[in-house]
């Protein structure tokens, strides 16, 4: 598999993973209804630096290992594609519906880009994802661990502003899309689960090989 095809299936996983209805999706949507266009995308922006925090802790991981125990390698890939395959099973199995976003609890727009910062960077589940997807995707043959983390954060933060720019801005349709029709969230949640569990199926492939 060659460089570009690996940053291909990594930004189909990331916005596949993305575009699931989530607490970042929810907040940067929350702060366009409260606040109007502006906070949104200002709520955007922190989130987007949150991306980048998780993507500059996901190298230092992976940079780490690689020097340390470059051993481990494999055994991390098939714990990372066990991780996968469960996220995947779990979001086909799921029925993800929104009920209702609430109100935003900001009143500026630095308080829209800080709250959305944290927002982002205090998800457990988040760090989980890191450790478990960037080796598969950071590798040694493919050059420095540095180039690779950068080429990943910025693919993460335009996938993050594409689609929580997108919702920011159409606030009030967004929000009628992801509450009025819940067969829509539900198959998007499904259609994550499936490339979870092929982006699996690939990591044990190339463990194997």
């Amino acid at each position: 598999m060659t460089y570009a095809q690996n940053l291909w299936i990594y930004f189909v996983l990331l916005f596949g993973i993305i575009i699931v209805p989530g607490m970042d999706m929810f907040f940067v949507i929350a702060n366009s209804l409260t606040g109007g266009r502006a906070r949104g995308i200002t709520a955007t922006t922190g989130v987007m630096l949150g991306g980048v925090f998780h993507t500059l802790f996901g190298a230092f991981f992976v940079g780490v290992i690689t020097r340390l125990a470059p051993s481990l390698i494999t055994l991390i890939l098939f714990a990372g594609a066990a991780y996968m395959a469960w996220i995947g099973f779990t979001l086909i199995k799921s029925s993800i519906t929104v009920d209702d976003f609430g109100k935003a609890n900001t009143k500026s727009m630095w308080a829209a880009f800080r709250q959305g910062f944290f927002t982002c960077i205090l998800n457990p589940k988040a760090y989980v994802f890191v450790l478990a997807v960037y080796p598969v995707f950071i590798q040694p043959r493919f050059g420095p661990v540095w180039s690779q983390a950068l080429a990943m954060g910025i693919l993460t933060a335009l996938c993050q502003l594409g689609i929580y720019g997108g919702l920011a801005l159409a606030a009030a349709k967004s929000r009628e899309l992801l509450i009025s029709n819940p067969v829509v969230t539900i198959w998007i949640g499904r259609g994550a689960g499936v490339l979870f569990i092929f982006v699996a199926a690939l990591t044990v492939w190339h463990a194997l090989n």
